[in-house]
């Protein structure tokens, strides 16, 4: 689908290695993909440090849901 609005790392695991993912080798072998680096260049990359992420999605999608938005 080309979705290049960004890659959202989430889970208990990501806040532990945040470090990890800050550093260039973490980047560069994200990068290193060839011919769709250039996309991959333009493609955000963020850390979900929220504790509860999906509750937060989940209540959203019912306001939205009740309001008539959905």
């Amino acid at each position: 689908m080309m979705a290049t609005g960004g890659v959202f790392i989430g889970g208990g695991i990501a806040p532990k290695i945040l470090p990890k993912l800050m550093t260039p080798t973490f980047m560069q072998a994200f990068l290193t993909k060839g011919r769709m680096r250039p996309v991959l260049e333009a493609t955000p990359v963020r850390v979900i440090l929220h504790g509860q992420p999906a509750l937060w999605g989940a209540a959203r999608c019912a306001m939205l849901h009740v309001s008539g938005q959905a």
